[in-house]
């Protein structure tokens, strides 16, 4: 168990960063070295696929249309929204279809196991013309057109697919600059961490235990 302590005390940081969720080891107990051992996969998968998606997206992530980063709620490719949208439009436009394809092969091939959530985003300027109520309608549809395709068009099973639009409301910079609102229009592509917590938490974090603990 000494041989092993480094190793736990970096996967329990990584998961902290990753799930935020409480974790809480006790000594000898198998359940949790099992679910050590199962998310140091997982953290090791997802680091593997964001090297590949690094090389696969080497000029859109040069031309910052696409960020990828490790995050909370799992590995996220974040995609510029006017690359894949007219304005206040939630049709794909066909030279985003590459792009998609380059992502659509790591998420078949690669990371089979992972669900995927699909999450749009837009700036605060106010729907007029385009036919929509609001910006999350036009969000949750530029979210499902992202979904449709990765099944339609992809294969990839409808099963690991979820979609969700926030509308102008979690921003990641200032709707005061054209630069900002650029930002702000997006698409997120999140590969999600099997992560499981305890039932009847209240305040968000809980056990990390394997499902089968938790009936």
């Amino acid at each position: 168990m000494k041989n092993n302590f480094p190793k736990l005390t970096l996967v329990l940081f990584l998961i902290f960063s990753l799930t935020g969720c409480t974790f809480i080891f006790q000594k000898g107990r198998r359940s949790d070295i099992q679910r050590i051992d199962e998310l140091t996969a997982q953290l090791e998968e997802l680091s593997r696929a964001k090297s590949m998606l690094e090389q696969k997206l080497g000029q859109e992530i040069g031309d910052n249309q696409v960020k990828l980063q490790m995050m909370e709620k799992g590995l996220v490719i974040t995609v510029v929204g006017d690359l894949l949208f007219d304005s206040g439009k939630a049709q794909i436009k066909s030279e985003a279809f590459p792009l998609l394809e380059k992502v659509s092969s790591v998420l078949k091939d690669n990371m089979s196991q992972f669900n995927i959530g699909i999450e749009g985003h837009t700036d605060n300027i106010p729907i007029k013309v385009s036919g929509y109520k609001s910006n999350w309608e036009l969000s949750t549809t530029r979210a499902l057109s992202v979904v449709h395709y990765l099944v339609n068009d992809q294969g990839i099973s409808p099963e690991r697919l979820s979609a969700i639009g926030y509308g102008e409301y979690r921003p990641v910079a200032s709707n005061d600059t054209k630069a900002g609102r650029k930002q702000n229009r997006r698409v997120e592509i999140v590969i999600l961490p099997n992560v499981t917590k305890v039932k009847g938490g209240s305040t968000g974090s809980g056990l990390i235990e394997p499902e089968e603990n938790l009936k």
